[in-house]
Parts: C-alpha cells; structure tokens; sequence
C-alpha cells in the first residue's frame, strides 16, 4: 500500500506547500491553507480501481446502453418522489437541514423498512447504539433487521461494510467522520472532502445506495467544502420551521431525476408521515374573506400546489418603508413594486410591504408575480378577494403579463379544489376550461386589476 504524502493547499491559487502556515507564499492569501493528501491510501480491489468501480473504457454513444437503471422503493412515496422514482444502486444521497428538523428521523423510518427486504447498515458518529433503538421503539419501527454501528473512522466503516454487503447505508453524519491518513479534526474540509471521496468511491465499485447526513451553516448552506454536493449523486434539502408540523424535502441536484421536485410530509408522535395532498394542508384558509389573501398556483418539480399568499400593507413612518418577504424573493418585490406604480397607478413608496406564503413554502419562481401585487391591491385598499379566485402569471417591466409553463396542470388543480374563477395570462388560457372554472385571460396589468374585484 502506498504511504499518502500529505501536503497543505491554498483554496485561492492552488499552490502547495509541505508545511502549513498562515498565509499562502504565492499569493499571500491569509487562511487560506488546507490539508489534502496527493496520493490516497484507500485500497480497492484488483481490476476495479477505476472513480465508478470499474476500468477505463472507451466507446462510442452509439454503443452504450441506455437502458431505464433499475430502482426499488424506499417504502415511502414522497421521498421516491423527490428521489425520481426510487432509489438507484450505487447512489449516494446527501441530506442537509436544520438541527431537529427530521433528517435522522425519516432516514431511520427509510433504513427499517427497507431492512425488511434487502440488508441495511445504519452507521452513526454522534449517537449511541441504544439512542437509535430508543428512537426506533418511540417510533415503532421493525427493529429485527436493522444493523446499526456507531464508528467515525472511514477505513473501519468501509471494511465492514466489505462484509456485511448491505444494499442500503446511512452515514449520520459526514462531519463526524474522519480519515487516519489526515490529521486535521473531524469535520474539517479536508476530512470532510476525503471521507466523501472514499464513501463514493465505495458506493460505485460495491452498487451500496449511500444516504449521507449533512450538517448546515447558520447561512442555511451545507457546512464543508462545496465540492461535497458535485461528488453526490443527490442533494436533498430539508425545508420548514422546527416547531411547526409540516416538512419539505427539495431536491436541488439529482442525477437520476428532475431537480426542484417536493416531497411534503407532517411531523407527528409516530415520525414523518406523507402528505399526498400538499394543496388541501396549505389552503386551510378562513372562512370569512379578508384583504390581502390569495390564492395561486405555483408548480413544484412534477406537480402543481395550491398556496395561499398572504400581505400586509401599512402606513410607513421610516424614511425608508419596509420591504419584508417570507417564502419569496425580496428584490422581485421591489421590482414589482415599482412596475405596479408606473402601470397601475398605485404608489408604494409611503409604505410598509410584508409578504408571506402560507405553511413555509418556498415560492421562487415568476408565476407568483400576478398574486404578489394581487395580495398588495388587496391589503392596500382593505378590500378582500373572493375565496375561490386563483391567480397566476408572470408580470413585465412594461406591465404586460407573461404566460408561465404548465399552465394545463395548474388551472385542472384549481378545479379540483373548488375554485370558480381564474386570473390568468392569455397564453395560458385553454380552448375548454375545466368544468366549473371561468377563465379570465389578461395581457396587460391593468386588464388583471380591474378583473379582481369584479
């Protein structure tokens, strides 16, 4: 086996150097020194020494198989969801999220249920054996086949996963692993970064689907180096406030599947239980109709989802008002702010703007322009919108409404829940509406204003 030769790198120019220290001498960067080794030490078995466990092999596109890779089920069908239908041999998963928010949670519902048909290997550096147990009971869970080991050290880890062969394995978490060929505490970047290496290079050569847990910076941000998430396969996010009920599993990278797909599930005594209708949870609305509510369609990954949009309009007495979004990008308020201004002939600029989407969902793409000033128009005139009227589409600077993609899917959801008028862009308008939905189809801003309060 080779002896790695161990070296300090800096993250700004690249140089190396034997020893570290302070500042980089080549660029004189400061604090900018890493361990990393030159030579990894990991031995892998003879003929397959290749990243994806096998040897280098040239054809051409023609040649290569493009079979469907198989999946199987993790026995839960929102995270098959946001998988892209199940879990692939030899994928490696990344979780990240808030402290408490359910990531060990649902990945030891995920490891028990799948333990009752392939093996499982549920590996954990911060808890004990007995935490996981307990959790499991709490849970009631099938403990019979579950195999759980507690062990930070990736060489120890990896040979026994050599014997045990299981099909699936959870390493909770990646920043408590270390590496005995790096000095550098665990959870550092280089322990991190080839802790990672090692585990994918594992999954691929073994055909072992991997989840690993990620810690996260108070920026929200995976913790470590950004290279982790160009090594996996799979990044999951975790989405949601602690305290509250409802959890959104994102997906933003996925090589098996479409990214920006949700899984939405409820926190209960019993663990983590699938939503399979997020639009009915997020519209429980009140009864009686109040200024700045409504209601739009917004469309996640394969699916549309109903969501409640909320504003607050108030006399500002700053001389700079207020701009404050929760679930929504601030800056495009501002933006349409402005555009509502120059084409409606409604100013702002005296007051306090606070939105928010109901039930913490992350609404981030431009079909939610329309419903955002509809939200505004209400709360500024106190003047409630009707309780089943949707709203969709995007909205120009020159006040023209744009059409959004999927506009079929989202008007067909509407009317499944209900609603009898819809706000839309003229592009997205349907030769046959859906039964019971009248369809009012707009081009400019001001034809949208004058349909709300009709």
């Amino acid at each position: 086996m080779a002896k790695a030769k161990r070296m300090y790198g800096c993250t700004e120019c690249g140089a190396t150097f034997p020893k570290w220290a302070g500042q980089c001498g080549e660029c004189g960067a400061w604090n900018t020194l890493v361990e990393t080794l030159l030579e990894s030490t990991a031995s892998t078995p003879s003929g397959r020494t290749g990243w994806a466990g096998q040897q280098a092999q040239i054809k051409t596109l023609a040649e290569v198989s493009v079979e469907e890779m198989p999946r199987f089920s993790t026995a839960s069908g929102e995270l098959d969801r946001v998988l892209g239908g199940g879990l692939v041999d030899g994928s490696v998963v990344l979780i990240g999220g808030d402290p408490g928010i359910g990531k060990s949670t649902i990945l030891l519902q995920t490891l028990c249920n799948i333990a009752t048909r392939f093996p499982a290997l549920y590996v954990t550096g911060e808890e004990s054996q007995q935490q996981v147990a307990m959790r499991a009971r709490r849970l009631g869970l099938p403990e019979d086949r579950l195999k759980v080991m507690t062990e930070t050290n990736i060489e120890a880890i990896i040979a026994t996963a050599r014997l045990e062969k299981p099909k699936v394995m959870v390493i909770d978490s990646i920043q408590t692993i270390f590496t005995e060929q790096l000095q550098s505490a665990p959870g550092g970047v280089a322990q991190v970064r080839e802790s990672a290496a090692l585990l994918v290079r594992f999954a691929k050569q073994s055909g072992t689907a991997i989840f690993l847990v990620g810690h996260v910076t108070k920026e929200g941000a995976l913790a470590g180096p950004r290279v982790l998430e160009h090594m996996v396969d799979t990044v999951l996010y975790f989405e949601g406030e602690s305290d509250g009920r409802l959890r959104l599993l994102r997906a933003v990278k996925n090589r098996f599947g479409a990214i920006n797909e949700l899984g939405v599930f409820g926190m209960t005594d019993k663990g983590l239980k699938e939503v399979t209708n997020p639009s009915a949870i997020f519209l429980t609305r009140a009864q009686e109709e109040v200024p700045g509510s409504v209601v739009m369609a917004t469309w996640e990954g394969t699916r549309p989802m109903l969501v409640e949009v909320q504003a607050l309009v108030d006399t500002s007495h700053m001389g700079n008002p207020r701009r404050v979004t929760l679930g929504l990008d601030q800056n495009r308020l501002a933006m349409l702010l402005a555009v509502l201004h120059r084409h409606g002939g409604i100013p702002t600029y005296d007051q306090d703007v606070f939105l928010n989407v109901v039930g913490g969902v992350k609404v981030l793409e431009t079909a939610s322009d329309l419903a955002l000033m509809a939200a505004v128009i209400s709360s500024l005139r106190n003047r409630p919108l009707a309780n089943d009227l949707l709203v969709f589409g995007e909205v120009g600077l020159s006040g023209e409404i744009r059409p959004v993609p999927s506009g079929q899917e989202r008007l067909k959801e509407a009317a499944k829940h209900g609603f009898k008028r819809a706000i839309v862009p003229r592009g997205n308008a349907p030769k046959e509406a859906p039964a019971g939905l009248r369809i009012i189809a707009v081009t400019r801003l001001e034809q949208a204003l004058d349909a709300l309060f009709e």
